[in-house]
């Protein structure tokens, strides 16, 4: 569980408290109404157990410190689901209790029994209640594996049996354990059961081979048929998780995706509260129909169902599971590659092949702005334009700024040298297709604040960053950008010549799936440049640790700034970072909204058939907590469909923190 922690986004923030490498964790609460007297208490027990020679790390955890830690404990169980291969640690064994004073006895005879059939098992949880989770790694394509699973769980319930203990210890009996019962309770007993069952469920509706007439507990396994892997090509690189389906199957059942309100994953059942439309669902259906479609294909499987299809249609590519499912099930790659596949056997809907082409688009409607715009705020043009683009009339489009980022730099490039006694560097712009077309104001702004504060600016020359053919599956024109900007980039990239984006979805491309689209001769550029690749918010946050920025400007009146982070910082940043970037100004008081996908996510919440879902999303937590806020309050987000959506959902504006900088600093 540990080591399956430091490649997990979220709980490798949480073992923060770990010195050195332990094999074991043994985490003890106390709690007083006096922290002296709490801290008193711990001291005595450490005491105690340095004199036994118990132990060699005692970190003492308070407050909030104590949540993240219940968190990584709490994400033991989907932690498991990252062990790399078909070898998993199986739910078989995993409920066993015994008494507080036989668990010691107990595991030792467990390691012994462990040892017959090589394993070194997983043990976690409720050492307190005399009950620890264990579970062997075993690898059920394998004969081997099946035999032992069935072997592991007679040798086990013997031995619960031994120390008159309980399979069942927190949960229920069921078709794991439900084969068991007679030998734990006896067969006296078990009889009284049947006689129960009988008599109450005559016709045998209710759970029927649950508890009794339970049928051998390895008759129905999930993966018994299926020995071999079936091989699906794929144009994302999923080599790290040893293919698509290992991908896949890394969702384990827990429903950490059922979350009713808190975070960010998954927001659109979060919205509908339909099964289908959680992360696991979308697991369960993709894992379903490679199974079954293996059975009936030569060594290939193909990726082209409608029925996963209509599945996949509300996942947001918000990327939250990638980080708030202890599996790290990363839905939005998974998504983005079927519908590769299935437009290769089925037609690119016209809205969407002109959605994913909107660099394309933006660059020919930049070229005269005022008319571009003219068309798309003129309600007699805008309305027909939005029914041909599957755009909901409540939605307004994005305009054209009236010069492009990369032309204005190239038109007042000799004049943007910081002072020679100033500089701190030198840093590279990406000027992605969203704000080099439509808020090319946030790009000039940016420059001239990183100037006044000492930096070198430079826009390298660079194509657009694929964000919205990768959100629409169509990767080969994604992977063609993502080769040609690794190899533009990559000789100037570095840690002494960052590159920076104001876009998140778009810059942290480099950071995700770049490494995952570029041919495997590029993948180390890929990664150098991911190293050394940050949102503006991170560059900041960075330099403002370093002491390179400081505030020196006129301190002025207290201003509220109320701020909500696009969902791929989150996942794949940090929200702090942008606060740390607004406490630049002394005299700023910021919150941070407790919200997770605003419900725009690119261009999901432009589209007909998602909008009223997309607003169920912002009405979460998001527009609510705008609502609230003081006239007088600021609204700032990152990420221009973040934005978007808080106009037209709030008629609030919202800022950017860049916005929010420049006019206090320049």
């Amino acid at each position: 569980i540990l080591d399956c922690t430091k490649e997990n986004i979220e709980q490798a923030k949480n073992r923060f408290f770990l010195e050195g490498s332990p094999e074991a964790i043994l985490m003890i609460e106390f709690g007083t109404n006096d922290k002296v007297e709490t801290q008193k208490i711990a001291d005595n027990l450490v005491a105690e157990l340095k004199k036994k020679g118990k132990g060699y790390a005692f970190p003492y955890l308070f407050g909030a410190e104590i949540n993240k830690a219940n968190e990584l404990r709490k994400a033991g169980l989907g932690l498991l689901s990252n062990i790399p291969g078909d070898a998993k640690a199986v739910a078989v064994i995993e409920d066993t209790a015994v008494e507080v004073k036989d668990l010691s006895a107990y595991i030792r005879e467990f390691d012994e029994l462990m040892k017959q059939y090589n394993q070194t098992p997983v043990y976690y949880a409720h050492a307190g209640a005399g009950e620890l989770h264990i579970r062997p790694i075993l690898n059920l394509r394998t004969e081997e594996g099946l035999a032992n699973l069935r072997k592991i769980a007679v040798d086990s319930a013997k031995l619960v049996k031994k120390y008159g203990g309980s399979l069942s210890g927190e949960h229920g009996d069921g078709r794991v354990r439900g084969e068991f019962i007679p030998l734990m309770i006896g067969e006296k007993n078990y009889a009284l059961l049947k006689s129960i069952k009988e008599t109450w469920d005559k016709d045998n509706i209710f759970n029927k081979g649950k508890i009794t007439e339970a049928p051998a507990m390895d008759k129905y396994l999930r993966d018994r048929e299926l020995v071999e892997i079936p091989e699906i090509k794929t144009t994302l690189s999923f080599a790290k998780e040893k293919g698509f389906l290992r991908a896949v199957e890394k969702c384990n059942g827990s429903g950490d995706c059922r979350k009713i309100l808190g975070g960010m994953m998954c927001p659109s059942y979060m919205a509908t509260k339909n099964e289908q439309d959680t992360t696991r669902a979308r697991a369960n259906i993709l894992r379903e129909y490679l199974n079954s479609s293996y059975q009936s294909l030569d060594n290939q499987a193909k990726l082209d169902a409608k029925a996963v299809y209509e599945t996949l249609d509300l996942c947001l590519s918000c990327k939250g599971c990638k980080s708030e499912c202890p599996s790290n099930v990363d839905m939005a790659a998974l998504k983005s590659e079927f519908l590769h596949q299935y437009y290769q056997k089925n037609r690119v809907p016209l809205h969407v092949l002109l959605t994913a082409n909107i660099g394309r688009l933006n660059k020919i409607g930049s070229i005269f702005p005022k008319i571009s715009n003219f068309f798309f705020t003129n309600k007699l043009f805008s309305a027909p334009l939005k029914k041909f683009l599957h755009i909901h009339n409540e939605r307004s489009m994005p305009l054209f700024s009236k010069i492009t980022l990369k032309n204005w730099y190239k038109k007042n490039k000799a004049n943007l040298l910081p002072n020679a006694q100033n500089t701190k560097g030198k840093v590279y712009l990406f000027a992605d297709e969203f704000t080099n077309y439509n808020e090319s104001e946030l790009g000039i702004q940016l420059i001239q604040v990183l100037t006044k504060l000492g930096y070198e600016v430079e826009i390298p020359t660079h194509v657009e960053s694929g964000r919205a053919f990768i959100s629409k599956g169509l990767l080969t024109e994604a992977k063609q950008l993502a080769e040609k900007n690794i190899q533009l980039l990559k000789n100037l990239i570095s840690e002494k010549t960052p590159l920076i984006g104001i876009e998140p979805s778009a810059i942290l491309t480099f950071r995700d799936e770049y490494k995952r689209l570029v041919n495997e001769e590029n993948v180390v550029f890929a990664e150098e440049i991911a190293k050394n690749t940050f949102t503006v918010e991170e560059f900041f946050a960075k330099e403002i640790a370093k002491g390179n920025i400081e505030f020196s400007g006129e301190i002025k009146e207290e201003i509220r700034i109320n701020v909500h982070v696009h969902c791929h910082q989150k996942v794949l940043s940090a929200p702090e970072h942008t606060v740390k970037m607004l406490s630049l100004l002394p005299f700023a008081k910021i919150t941070l909204i407790p919200s997770g996908c605003c419900g725009m996510a690119g261009s999901f919440g432009y589209e007909e058939n998602h909008y009223k879902v997309s607003q169920q999303i912002g009405e979460l937590v998001l527009f609510p907590h705008i609502r609230k806020t003081a006239d007088n309050e600021l609204i700032v987000a990152a990420g221009t469909s973040c934005r978007h959506q808080i106009a037209d959902g709030t008629s609030r504006n919202a800022l950017h923190p860049i916005s929010v900088l420049h006019k206090y600093l320049c």
